[in-house]
């Protein structure tokens, strides 16, 4: 359809573009950083040109449409789907995965993997061996950054902020994007939400820069740093990650800044607008950080009992309890002794961390996982439907402290949850049968899920997943990255459109 003002109304296709200009823009900067060090800035430029234009011709031809349901999730996938495709242009034209010997098919499903890995916040990594992360250039390494921070708060929250003529319409992009419940409006204006969000986001990302500055990164490191810990997404510009510096004055810094990013940002706002810390006023926030509390006694004591020394057992609890508790899979490994990678350690202290990895940070947050609050709601809801054994007649409402949890809240975590459940069977039943190992195929399912990053079994925080999964289940995995981080419904319900349009042509078409 041609709208009045000119241009194909088509939401989906708008929206896209828009983003496809934006993500050019973090090409384009590491473009120009990879030209002063490093030897593929004609490359990034080339991927930078490439992506803006054909951001530029989706956007200047359409007009955004009506926005129904089906739309909005239509066009949250479909933007994902296009960004990540995008992003994985700047390897393919550096020939960051081109070792030799490896099949172009194999290529470019590394720098797909590697493309969605970023943009979902997950952090899985297909560098490692022979092509390790310490040999890229600065501008490679900083657009692999760059990939994480712009999806952490959103790519498509990030439209909204520049484009108007969406309206009220554009809460529902928002809320469809947003990893939790929704979202909070800030503003009474969509676009103004939007917008406080990203500077918050951004004011975040500055103060956890000067934090690792103070702490002892270099510059270029605590930048590169700063934007995948506000995003808990956990690249790192070095191949042993945080274990590079094997500083716990690094690791407190990244601690706290995890645990901020893996909190509601409306609590921060709030914060800010009354001038006191209303943080610990919410039940979901006081949840999260007694499971992060308890899991880290259990984890340092577990370690200690098995011979660690009681600070080294408390530090390691501390770090990978919140990393993995935050979603943003960082390490602290130091060497084969050092007792910070976790797929060494014992049954006991890994099947605490497998429970972090599903359930993740809060709603509301740059955080993955099933998150805080479905756990809580979930856990009413099935202490509910026992006392309805002893009580047939009596209705027991879920309720979050003093308030009462709405039935369609409740029956929409509970249809999460069986659907989440349904995918991590599926998923180890596809990887599996591609050749992975059973503990391997679980942890790199419920990992790709959460959007953690490193898994259990031979993709822990020192390992590569061109070691653990064969190329086809890392595609496997890839997929389950992006219906994680838009939290499954818009990845399986942006389908709906594009059948209601096939069914209605059909009909047409019968005699």
């Amino acid at each position: 359809m041609v709208s009045a003002r000119g241009g194909i109304r088509s939401t989906t296709a708008h929206v896209t573009g828009l983003a496809l200009l934006f993500i050019s823009l973090g090409m384009l900067l590491s473009a120009v950083v990879e030209y002063v060090d490093g030897t593929n800035g004609a490359a990034l430029l080339m991927a930078a040109t490439a992506t803006a234009v054909s951001g530029a011709a989706l956007w200047w031809s359409t007009r955004p449409g009506a926005l129904d349901h089906a739309t909005i999730f239509t066009a949250v996938g479909t933007t994902w789907l296009v960004a990540s495709a995008f992003g994985a242009l700047p390897y393919l034209f550096a020939g960051t995965f081109a070792v030799a010997g490896r099949p172009w098919a194999v290529v470019l499903a590394d720098a797909l993997f590697e493309s969605i890995s970023g943009y979902s916040c997950t952090g899985s990594t297909v560098f490692g061996g022979h092509n390790p992360i310490g040999s890229q250039g600065s501008g490679v390494l900083l657009y692999r950054q760059l990939t994480q921070w712009a999806g952490g708060m959103g790519i498509v929250v990030l439209v909204v902020t520049v484009l108007p003529s969406l309206r009220a319409s554009g809460l529902g992009l928002i809320d469809a994007e947003a990893p939790g419940m929704g979202v909070d409006r800030l503003a009474p204006r969509v676009k103004d939400t939007a917008t406080r969000f990203w500077k918050l986001y951004t004011g975040l990302t500055a103060l956890i820069a000067v934090g690792l500055l103070a702490a002892g990164m270099g510059p270029f490191d605590a930048i590169a740093h700063a934007l995948t810990t506000a995003s808990t997404g956990g690249f790192s510009t070095r191949d042993a990650s945080i274990g590079h510096w094997d500083s716990l004055s690094v690791e407190l810094v990244l601690v706290v800044a995890m645990v901020l990013g893996a909190a509601n940002f409306t609590l921060h706002w709030r914060s800010l607008a009354s001038r006191r810390i209303v943080h610990f006023r919410d039940h979901e926030f006081r949840g999260y950080l007694t499971i992060l509390g308890v899991g880290t006694l259990l984890v340092a004591g577990m370690l200690a009992i098995d011979g660690m020394g009681v600070g080294r057992a408390l530090r390691m609890g501390v770090f990978n309890v919140v990393t993995l508790g935050t979603s943003s899979g960082f390490g602290n490994a130091t060497g084969a002794g050092s007792g910070g990678d976790f797929v060494r350690w014992t049954a006991g202290p890994q099947m605490i961390l497998l429970f972090l990895m599903v359930f993740g940070g809060c709603a509301g947050s740059t955080a993955g996982g099933v998150k805080v609050v479905r756990l809580r709601v979930g856990m009413s809801h099935a202490y509910r439907t026992l006392r309805g054994f002893r009580r047939p007649r009596a209705l027991f409402p879920v309720r979050q402290g003093a308030r009462t949890v709405p039935e369609a809240i409740v029956e929409r975590i509970a249809g999460f949850m069986v659907v989440y459940g349904m995918l991590v069977v599926v998923g180890t039943v596809a990887v599996t049968a591609l050749g992975t190992d059973l503990v391997t195929a679980v942890g790199g399912v419920i990992g790709a899920l959460g959007n953690m990053g490193p898994a259990l079994g031979d993709v822990g925080p020192a390992d590569s997943f061109v070691d653990g999964f064969s190329t086809p289940a890392r595609m496997v995995l890839a997929v389950l990255m992006l219906v994680g981080r838009l939290e499954i419904f818009p990845m399986l319900l942006m389908l709906v459109a594009p059948y209601r349009s096939l069914r209605g042509a059909g009909r047409s078409n019968r005699p």
